[in-house]
């Protein structure tokens, strides 16, 4: 389907690098009598490591052309792969031009999602990375048909990589092996959540090939390759192997693969970042998660996104801007960074030496009435601004009042949507709102919010956080809001704990110093937990925050 690893469109982009055609080549074909498919051919770099491996494994050029089959959609690359067959005597007509669901539904669905046709011993592929609106209606309509079928409910987050690997796994035989280029968010999102349940369904075993650099560093896209094992005999479970860079697998060997640690595979929809831990930190956690002293986050705190402008250059506003035009009686408190929230609470000092460094924390917050009605200061602010087209774009044109930014409220903490280091709840002591690149939080059920932030500072909380909230190529860990309330809290002693302090301290960064305090109260006084059981929980957090910060 085109040049592969694209997000932005059908054609174009990125390759796959040869080292990784001939890894995953070599080990998911086992024989040269294998059945392969290749749902996605693009130029043919990996159909040629499959026909080269073939032909290593004794298939002469008879059988070569009973064994290898290919799709792709893209003419252009399906004759680039034709091309390159040539000198294997590979004909052609082996390179399918079609929409591989296309091909599966005419060919080996038809009424039922399991026909009598025939099954491959391996499928190996780098299928397109399109997100759901840049995918033409037509083809995917076909792929979410197929999913539904398979009892899927994919919806309009879902990337098409995900339908290509679900029915791509369907068509292997009772003995037949996966291998596949796949993106990292595999691990992480939450619309491939059904994805991972079904793959630890259906394979006996699951090996993910992470690299800690990007293959793919122009488009920052994090990728992994996941092998699957329908039939295996030793090893159940799933194995996450980590290699510097893609160069690697040049000399990585089957047997080092074997030699790799299988964790028992959780299966449900759970994320798989915590398969980076060895199986007794992941036993750990699982069991933590159980304790009967511990506060799941959204019982004591309700998480929402912040106020999404439209256009924040024109809408949020430095002191002197908002002087300038006039409009002094027409804005609201805003912070818009979070590194301008530098402590465990947001003081009014905070906020003043924010706006003593002009930085824009000033909303334009004008009445909801006509525009001819408004001061005519207001008027000439607004219609420099549709001069420029601003009203037009896509989410000012979808209010009543273009210039009128809704949800417009002042939460009782903040939380850190984008994270490098470690979370943090900051108590909002001056009664501002923030934008989108911070979450607004409200405390409920009557839980004291100084106490509610100090306790979210602890090597548990910091090590579930990793887990539950996702991170790309960048090292950023991300949280959406539903993500953010599934973090586990232990509250039991946290009213003992010195707000101003921890305020301090983590102002002057000693965030060690911190968990020194917390752990022992909240970790090991409060849940009952060993100093060995509180070393482990950091050590998890560091080792799955270092490996996300340091990927290159």
């Amino acid at each position: 389907m085109g040049k592969n690893l694209t997000d932005r469109k059908l054609r174009g982009g990125y390759y796959t690098p040869r080292c990784i055609a001939e890894f995953l080549a070599k080990w998911a074909i086992r024989s040269a009598h294998d059945q392969i498919l290749e749902p996605s051919c693009g130029d043919g770099e990996i159909l040629e490591a499959c026909v080269k491996n073939l032909s290593t494994l004794g298939a002469s050029a008879q059988e070569l052309n009973q064994s290898v089959h290919a799709i792709e959609l893209d003419p252009v690359e399906a004759e680039k792969t034709r091309n390159r067959l040539v000198r294997y005597q590979v004909v052609g007509e082996r390179v399918n031009n079609s929409d591989f669901f296309s091909y599966c539904s005419d060919y080996y669905f038809g009424h039922s999602l399991f026909s009598n046709q025939k099954r491959f011993d391996a499928i190996i592929g780098n299928p397109p990375f399109i997100r759901y609106q840049d995918f033409p209606e037509h083809h995917r309509s076909l792929a979410f048909e197929l999913m539904e079928k398979a009892g899927f409910h994919p919806n309009r987050l879902t990337n098409i990589w995900a339908p290509f690997l679900v029915i791509s796994s369907l068509l292997l035989n009772e003995s037949g092996r996966l291998a596949m280029v796949i993106p990292a968010e595999l691990f992480q999102v939450k619309y491939a959540a059904e994805t991972r349940l079904f793959l630890s369904n259906f394979f006996d075993c699951l090996t993910i090939v992470t690299f800690k650099q990007l293959v793919f560093p122009d488009i920052q896209q994090e990728i992994v390759l996941v092998l699957g094992e329908r039939k295996s005999e030793n090893a159940k479970g799933i194995r996450v192997i980590e290699l510097e860079n893609a160069e690697e697998l040049q000399n990585y060997q089957q047997t080092e693969i074997n030699r790799t640690e299988v964790k028992p595979l959780d299966h449900s929809t759970e994320k798989w970042t915590q398969y980076f831990l060895t199986t007794a930190e992941i036993e750990l956690l699982r069991n933590l998660a159980k304790h009967p002293k511990l506060t799941m986050s959204n019982h004591v705190i309700d998480v929402d996104v912040g106020i999404v402008t439209g256009n924040n250059q024109f809408f949020v506003l430095t002191e002197n801007e908002v002087e300038e035009k006039g409009l002094n009686n027409f804005v609201r408190t805003i912070v818009t960074r979070s590194a301008h929230l530098p402590g465990l609470r947001f003081t009014d000092e905070d906020y003043r030496s924010n706006v003593t460094q002009q930085y824009p924390a000033l909303l334009f917050y004008p009445p909801d009435i006509a525009q001819i009605q408004l001061p005519l200061a207001l008027q000439r602010f607004i219609a420099d601004a549709e001069k420029q087209g601003l009203h037009q774009t896509y989410k000012c044109r979808q209010r009543k009042s273009w210039y009128v930014v809704p949800s417009v409220w002042n939460p009782d903490a903040f939380m850190l949507r984008q994270v490098h280091a470690f979370p943090k709840l900051i108590l909002n002591e001056v009664g501002v709102t923030c934008t989108d690149t911070i979450h607004r939080v409200k405390f409920i059920n009557g839980r004291d919010g100084k106490s509610i932030v100090s306790a979210f500072l602890n090597a548990l909380t910091f090590a579930f956080s990793e887990i539950k909230g996702r991170s790309y190529g960048g090292g950023v860990l991300t949280f959406e809001p539903s993500e953010a309330e599934e973090l586990p809290l232990p509250l039991e002693g946290s009213e003992q704990l010195d707000f101003a302090l921890l305020d301090q301290q983590l102002r002057s960064g000693r965030i060690e110093d911190v968990l020194a305090i917390t752990d022992k109260v909240l970790l090991v006084d409060g849940l009952g937990l060993s100093w060995q059981e509180t070393s482990a929980l950091r050590q998890i957090w560091q080792k799955l925050r270092n490996r996300r910060i340091n990927r290159k």
